[in-house]
């Protein structure tokens, strides 16, 4: 191949990488939006209330990740179906991944309902917000069913490679979002103010919206039909959940693996007080809107690669793990150069509180730190999903944040009641780990499969 020819073929994987990241950037920054809405409107209630939604938040989202992980599982499989061309088999998981969408929703509400008010006590809360975290998280978890059987709708829709219904959707439940915030946080249109309970009321109802418009795309668009999704109302199949299942329980112990550090360390630092745990919610919340970009990419490396193995073009699939990899963490390194710039202007949009601001703006230098790790590590996983890859992944990422990087923030919070940005040097320990392992487990995959190829095969 020559230098032109090798050249073009990189400008038109990251050219394709784009075009089904796009979409996915704008739904994940919708998405970012609706925790930048909660966090800058709860805000002005003043810091407990911030604390409260950033404390309830984390225990919401370290649910929502094992359910996230498991339909995840959906996308893969339905990209490597796509590519090798059958179509209607493609239907069948998406009907099965409700099933499963509703069993893991109503698993979560009664589990939120037996568990998280004598837990918080437990762990120590700070006495200031700890009703309001309770009264936040039970609300929010009746989103819970939607949102899973949104994401069933979304990983399909994702494993074939059309991203704007995700994208019309996420957008939507943005302006929805932060509208029901208005109402229901301070009280209009005749409605009480509910305050912080209130944004967890409005993040519920727009996951039902989120659900039901989705699934109407899903229902109607003609490139859906044949898929024949709606074709009839199936039974429950065990041995495609089990296959759903046992790809995806490995992906959601990955990802709740490192979602659920920042969200342990979230209640690490609820035992701190109300201002730290207001700062450390602004500077997780920004630093998390920055990684919407690379998570997008994470996803479009998947179908890429899933598109690639299902037509038996294995160098297709080790050039998209390549490049996507590379286009994460160039992106990651603009958004590390911003924090250093412009960490001042952010707490600003948050909190006028110069104590918070203080503590805010130190956490955003630690989370500078971080980021192309963090790029790194999402690039890789993406694309080891590609490959089906998920249970050497998922040590990877327990070791990585649970071995490394919560004990170092749990001696930093707790044993040693050092400053905030001690306790986010576990975040950096972990996310470093973790880039560097699952990079490496990437291209040994990657380059195994690219041997072998040529005498084998590769579709499955």
């Amino acid at each position: 191949m020559t230098t032109s020819s090798s050249t073009n073929s990189w400008l038109h994987e990251a050219r394709e990488l784009a075009r089904l990241a796009g979409p996915l950037i704008i739904n994940n920054l919708s998405i970012a939006g609706m925790h930048f809405a909660d966090a800058v409107m709860a805000g002005r209630l003043g810091a407990e209330a911030l604390a409260a939604v950033a404390v309830g938040a984390s225990i919401w989202f370290l649910g929502f990740t094992v359910c996230l992980g498991l339909m995840m599982a959906i996308s893969p499989i339905t990209a490597t179906r796509f590519g090798a061309g059958e179509m209607s088999a493609i239907g069948r998981y998406t009907r099965q991944g409700l099933w499963l969408a509703v069993a893991l929703g109503l698993t979560l509400i009664t589990l939120v309902h037996l568990f998280v008010a004598p837990v918080l006590t437990f762990i120590g809360i700070d006495v200031e917000f700890r009703q309001l975290t309770i009264g936040y998280v039970e609300s929010i978890i009746y989103g819970a069913p939607a949102i899973c059987g949104f994401l069933a709708f979304r990983f399909t829709t994702e494993g074939i490679g059309f991203m704007r219904p995700i994208m019309y959707t996420s957008l939507f439940a943005l302006v929805c979002n932060v509208f029901l915030n208005y109402v229901l946080i301070y009280g209009h249109f005749g409605v009480p103010a509910f305050g912080a309970v209130g944004c967890g009321i409005a993040s519920a109802i727009t996951m039902w919206l989120m659900l039901i418009i989705i699934g109407s795309i899903v229902f109607f668009h003609p490139i859906y039909a044949p898929l024949k999704i709606f074709e009839r109302v199936a039974p429950v199949r065990l041995p495609i959940l089990k296959e759903i299942i046992k790809l995806g329980m490995p992906i959601g112990i990955t990802i709740t693996a490192e979602a659920g550090l920042f969200s342990a360390v979230s209640i690490l630092v609820g035992t701190r007080g109300a201002s730290i745990t207001a700062a450390h919610q602004i500077a997780l919340n920004f630093s998390s809107m920055m990684f919407m970009i690379p998570l997008a990419f994470s996803s479009a490396i998947t179908v890429r690669i899933g598109h690639a193995l299902g037509a038996g073009d294995a160098p297709a699939a080790r050039s998209a793990g390549l490049m996507g990899i590379a286009m994460c963490m160039l992106f990651m390194s603009c958004s590390a150069a911003c924090l250093l710039l412009f960490r001042h202007a952010v707490v600003d949009l948050y909190t006028s509180d110069t104590s918070v601001q203080a503590i805010a703006i130190s956490l955003l230098l630690m989370a500078a730190m971080f980021q192309i790790a963090d790029g790194a590590q999402i690039g890789a996983a993406g694309a080891l999903r590609g490959y089906k890859d998920t249970k050497i992944p998922m040590v990877i990422n327990m070791f990585a944040y649970w071995a490394l990087g919560f004990p170092l923030a749990y001696m930093a919070a707790i044993t040693f009641r050092a400053p905030p940005n001690y306790v986010w040097a576990g975040f950096v320990l972990g996310l470093t780990v973790a880039a560097i392992l699952l990079t490496l487990r990437f291209l040994r995959i990657s380059g195994d499969l690219l041997s072998v190829a040529p005498a084998e095969g590769i579709r499955s």
